[in-house]
């Protein structure tokens, strides 16, 4: 790898950005899946500020047992403060971390890259609202003669349920949607929020993210047997559905489903149709309806024809470069390259590399709450 190292070292020559490390990830049979959406979330820079605080505050904590968490903020370090620019690093403890905890993901078979991420960024959210929790807990025990001062404290007064916690990885990716209903007997809309992490939207052949986006807001007609229960007309009333964003996140994660449950055949079959993903997407269809401009910075890249055997590659842009990750290697790569991932026009095509998760980060400054 010294001399891949080097051969990147030369392309970057004296743009080589000050202070960026550029490591591979040693793969432990089969975990592309893992190397790849770690790559992703390297070079997503909010969210590794915060994982690398997250270390320098925590790491006197030597009694604390290792999760998820501080195994990932131990690697991101360990990447981050190499002394030399490019190399391989064996993510060995992060991944036993993993098979420990999720015996999804002990086998050597090969894994689903979405199914990790989500369970990563949610695992990751547990933990920091159980120390937050802690936190409180240790904090109240602390001062009780404050606590009965003012009488109890009761976070469920008056039937108001507490805010939940807002971790900074509900901050990078938790954006919210909104389910609306509207009665066509009465006109009365019903609204139900829920949160997301990411986008898991229905792909066609040769469509875009701006398309699927589209239908994935579209209108949707409830009648017949799927009529829709209106509390003002208290019975079942044909009705118009559609889902809004209502609050988009910062980073927008957005996964193409190209494995697809085709009944006839029994199976899950991969879909290699051409999606166009834009490296400046606009989001149109939020509930406010202005415009938010967002920035590709990362691709996770399902190579293989089938959901059950393959590889998976990330595309990461860094510092107005493309590199190419593929477990210990790293290259660079024209920025042109990253259309060869869209997929193919044609249903049976050689072309096998197809992207399967995009990282978008906004470019709206107030969007940073």
């Amino acid at each position: 790898m010294g001399a891949a190292g080097s051969k990147l070292e030369k392309a970057l020559g004296d743009q080589f950005p000050e202070g960026e490390r550029y490591f591979g990830l040693e793969n432990f049979g089969n975990t592309c899946y893992c190397n790849s959406v770690l790559q992703a979330l390297y070079f997503c820079v909010p969210f590794r500020e915060q994982l690398l605080e997250y270390y320098s505050s925590n790491k006197n904590g030597v009694d604390a047992e290792d999760n998820l968490l501080t195994c990932l903020a131990d690697l991101f370090t360990q990447i981050s403060s190499q002394k030399k620019k490019t190399g391989v690093i064996a993510p060995k403890r992060f991944v036993q971390r993993l098979k420990k905890q999720n015996e999804l993901f002990r086998s050597y078979m090969h894994q689903d890259a979405h199914e990790f991420l989500n369970f990563l960024l949610n695992e990751l959210v547990d933990i920091l609202e159980k120390e937050a929790q802690a936190a409180k807990n240790d904090a109240e025990t602390s001062s009780p003669s404050e606590k009965t001062a003012n009488g109890p404290k009761n976070p469920q007064a008056n039937g108001v349920k507490k805010e939940p916690l807002v971790t900074w990885v509900h901050k990078n990716f938790q954006g919210i949607l909104t389910n609306e209903t509207r009665c066509l007997r009465c006109e009365t809309v019903t609204a139900r929020d829920e949160t997301f992490f990411d986008l898991s939207l229905d792909i066609e052949q040769n469509s875009s993210i701006t398309s699927c986006l589209k239908n994935f807001s579209s209108t949707e007609t409830l009648n017949a047997e799927d009529k829709f229960f209106c509390d003002k007309c208290c019975s079942l009333q044909e009705a118009q559905k559609r889902m809004k964003i209502k609050k988009p996140p910062h980073i927008l994660v957005i996964h193409l489903k190209r494995f697809k449950y085709i009944e006839q055949l029994g199976r899950y079959k991969k879909l290699s149709y051409r999606v166009v993903f834009p490296l400046e997407l606009k989001l149109s269809n939020t509930v406010e309806d202005a415009d938010l401009e967002y920035s590709l910075f990362a691709v996770v890249v399902h190579v293989g024809s089938g959901p059950n055997h393959g590889h998976y590659v990330s595309l990461v842009k860094s510092h107005s470069h493309w590199l190419f990750f593929d477990d210990e290697n790293v290259e660079m790569i024209d920025e042109s390259a990253v259309q060869t991932f869209f997929g193919s026009a044609q249903e049976f095509s050689s072309n096998t590399d197809h992207g399967y998760i995009l990282f978008y980060e906004s470019l709206g400054a107030g969007n940073k709450s």
